[in-house]
């Protein structure tokens, strides 16, 4: 947007009259005032540099605006076709305006050019032209599919091209948008390069609606590097669905909405493969699978190797972690761990767990002598992430930390 040039006085209540097109008498001045009047085609007082014809403006080049002979440019606007403002200044004569942002590459702009002449008549200018498309695009894929999950779901975008540079991330966080009703607290978290992850501070609402999108297409990230497409996501959740299971207790607390609705026995990791602790996330279901020793570094002619038929297998971690029907354990359920990391339970209690979960719901492990849950390389353990180390994992939020811890010891400072 641009500013009025400083060099000329009008009066408020005169500028407030064209700006709003409302009559010279608003302010008790006659019709007289070259200001009230309509304006004029200023064609022939605006110069720019934007392209002739059917060509297409290079995006790493500044619009520039410039007024001829004895005009001057009072204000001048350009937007892009989604609506987004072009930052630019104007000279203090007024008689040259210059883009201060990058423009957004495969685009159309319309300008609206406001300008003066000698003796003080209004005159405007509306310009169009398209941009060039990029040759280098970063596009966004958001996850997970469409449809309904539970309330521990995070959301995720995959960049097709690493970003690495801290301020081309923040330009690509802010154009990542995350809408949820009810409204939450919540921030992206880069996991690297190419990967962000989206969760608020606590699970999202029960009967929420998300939505995703992204504002990326055609910005400018660094250098000959621009945004690329993306499909806007929406996902919605149902009940809050909270598996705890206690390794040390060999129960677990099935839980909806916070009321219990089963107590359930179970036996969990034994030592040497003992169960990890922390929340997992619902990764997905599958009534039967084939699960062998061999394909988590068992062997086969080890006494811990393994091969069984496994049914009503809920999956919570990519490395093989399941709580599943295991038949074979019902005597140990509920008093010791016998498995080689998973959650077992009898066949009936597993066929209820598997028609009560859905993906995204929450189930949690305490009082393991196993490791941790790690956050991003074995599933969804992003809960297991504090909240203001969380938080220290968007540009944006870290950014905002800074500058305010930098005024909050500025006002702390003595005045000389």
């Amino acid at each position: 947007m641009s500013h009025a040039p400083r060099t000329r006085t009008v009066l408020g209540c005169t500028l407030l009259v064209v700006s709003l097109g409302a009559g010279a008498g608003a302010c008790g001045r006659s019709d007289s005032n070259p200001l009230s009047a309509k304006p004029y085609d200023a064609a022939g007082q605006v110069v720019y540099n934007g392209p002739a014809g059917s060509a297409k403006a290079d995006p790493e080049r500044p619009l520039e605006i410039s007024a001829r002979g004895n005009g001057r440019l009072t204000d001048v606007t350009a937007a892009d076709a989604q609506g987004r403002y072009l930052a630019g200044e104007l000279d203090g004569d007024g008689h040259r305006w210059h883009s201060t942002a990058p423009l957004v590459a495969g685009t159309h702009y319309t300008v609206v050019v406001s300008t003066e002449d000698s003796d003080g008549s209004p005159g405007r200018r509306t310009l169009t032209f398209d941009t060039a498309a990029p040759k280098d695009a970063v596009k966004v894929e958001f996850g997970p599919d469409a449809g309904k999950y539970g309330v521990g779901q995070p959301i995720t975008a995959e960049l097709s091209k690493p970003v690495k540079d801290k301020a081309a991330r923040a330009i690509v966080e802010r154009a990542l948008k995350v809408e949820s009703t009810p409204k939450v607290e919540g921030n992206w978290y880069w996991v690297d390069d190419k990967m962000l992850h989206y969760r608020p501070k606590d699970y999202w609402p029960t009967d929420a609606t998300i939505r995703v999108s992204s504002r990326l297409e055609g910005v400018k990230i660094a250098n000959k590097l621009y945004g690329g497409a993306a499909h806007p996501l929406k996902i919605t959740t149902g009940d809050r669905i909270e598996a705890i299971t206690d390794a040390s207790s060999h129960y677990m607390t099935v839980k909806r909405n916070g009321e219990v609705i089963n107590t359930i026995p179970v036996t969990t990791g034994k030592p040497g493969f003992s169960t990890r602790n922390g929340v997992k996330v619902v990764l997905g279901k599958q009534y039967f699978v084939r699960m062998r020793g061999e394909t988590v570094g068992i062997s086969a002619s080890s006494s811990d190797g393994y091969d069984l038929p496994v049914y009503y297998a809920t999956r919570v971690t990519w490395s093989g972690e399941y709580v599943h029907a295991a038949p074979w354990s019902v005597g140990s359920q509920g008093s010791e761990n016998v498995s080689h990391g998973c959650t077992g339970m009898s066949t009936g209690n597993a066929a209820w767990f598997y028609e009560t979960v859905t993906e995204g719901d929450i189930v949690k492990v305490v009082n393991s002598i196993g490791e941790d849950m790690t956050p991003f390389d074995n599933g969804f353990g992003d809960w297991n992430v504090e909240w203001d180390k969380w938080r220290k994992g968007s540009v944006l939020q870290a950014d905002l930390k800074a500058g305010q811890s930098k005024l909050n010891s500025a006002r702390l400072r003595p005045q000389v």
